[in-house]
């Protein structure tokens, strides 16, 4: 960076983060299923269903202070924070789902007001639920100024084009509420038992049927203006476009039920985060899904995300500063409809030293 130059803008789209307490569920609804946390040493804490083990993490899924510093040492200048997936609850009591969605989403809107300029939340629904989900996405967006929310890519039975759930896909596009479609909820025995599948191969299926789901139901036809961002690259959709368009050319009586519209047509309307960890894989993704529709996205601060988000952008010989820059930065900022200067770094730079040898550059982040 040269000097007084301003540091590259990152917002990184796809961020987890977990209250570090909450109520035993439980107990405070009458029946199991739920994730609690247990804090069984410094710095580290188990999340416990029905007192089987789910997964251990770090304070830095849950403490800002951890969190920032981690930002900082790989110049993320803010974050777009969610739930964990396994919060959703899908499964649940609408009632008691929509309780909890409440505690979560406060909490995300706690985090953003104690760092304005670091933080941006996305909210999650009771989507089994969808007139619960259209009162919380409003609540979300008009009382907690959240600009968009996170859904799984299914509902329990229901896929995304499932007549129950357009509602919410109308409350999102009258209110501009951006949606990040997560997957979630894969299955995990039998064949899929072995070398973490469920993950590797089973997330990247999940993300690409919810695109097909929304495509060939009509959900992006109908809802032209609804922001839609799929996790982990839009899942294996953007590799495998040329056999769906295919598919529905050679078999409409299959594919073109609900939508005669070719899948190909969406592209450029869709949006995917940047997670895929190869940079042919990330060509390609640009190629296909547009240089305006990708958005930088790490899935901190799990193990299969990118552990120096925006590495690989920056990596790319191909990619020319604009571009880099759309990507890091500018894409986010037009998903998420929010003001790119309000989170533009502040730069600080000491004076020359009297020996005449400039003193180091030194970029700090600042709240406002």
């Amino acid at each position: 960076m040269s000097a007084g130059a301003r540091p590259q803008l990152k917002i990184d789209i796809h961020n987890h983060i977990l209250p570090e307490r909450w109520p035993d569920l439980k107990e405070r609804y009458g029946y199991g299923g739920w994730v609690q946390l247990h804090h069984y040493c410094k710095d580290k804490a188990r999340m416990m269903r029905d007192g089987k083990l789910f997964r251990v993490i770090d304070d830095n899924c849950w403490s800002l202070e951890t969190r920032i510093k981690d930002m900082d040492n790989t110049g993320v200048t803010v974050q777009v924070l969610s739930t964990v997936p396994v919060m959703f609850s899908y499964w649940a009591k609408p009632e008691d789902t929509l309780d909890l969605c409440k505690m979560l989403n406060n909490d995300l809107a706690q985090r953003v007001k104690q760092h304005p300029t670091r933080f941006v939340a996305l909210g999650t629904l009771p989507m089994q639920a969808p007139e619960l989900a259209v009162q919380e996405l409003k609540r979300c967006v008009h009382e907690l100024g959240f600009p968009g929310v996170q859904i799984g890519s299914h509902v329990e039975d229901w896929n995304l084009d499932a007549p129950e759930l357009q509602m919410v896909f109308d409350a999102a596009e009258e209110h501009n509420c951006a949606i990040f479609v997560h997957p979630w909820d894969m299955t995990l025995d039998g064949r899929m038992a072995k070398y973490w599948l469920p993950w590797l191969v089973g997330m990247p299926a999940e993300t690409a049927t919810a695109v097909c789901a929304m495509i060939f139901g009509g959900v992006l036809e109908r809802h032209p203006r609804l922001k839609v961002c799929f996790a982990h690259g839009g899942g294996s959709f953007p590799f495998t476009i040329g056999r769906i368009e295919h598919g529905f050319n050679v078999r409409p009586d299959l594919c073109a039920v609900e939508n005669g519209v070719n899948p190909r047509k969406y592209l450029g309307q869709i949006y995917t985060d940047s997670l895929v960890h190869d940079t042919h894989a990330l060509k390609l993704l640009v190629d296909v899904i547009g240089k305006e529709r990708v958005l930088l996205g790490s899935d901190y601060p799990f193990p299969l995300g990118e552990h120096h988000p925006g590495k690989l952008i920056e990596s790319m010989e191909d990619f020319d500063d604009t571009l880099k820059d759309k990507l890091l930065a500018g894409n986010a900022c037009e998903f998420l409809s929010i003001d790119r200067k309000k989170y533009e770094p502040n730069i600080e730079q000491e004076e020359v030293e009297e020996t005449g040898e400039p003193a180091a550059k030194k970029m700090k982040l600042v709240d406002c």
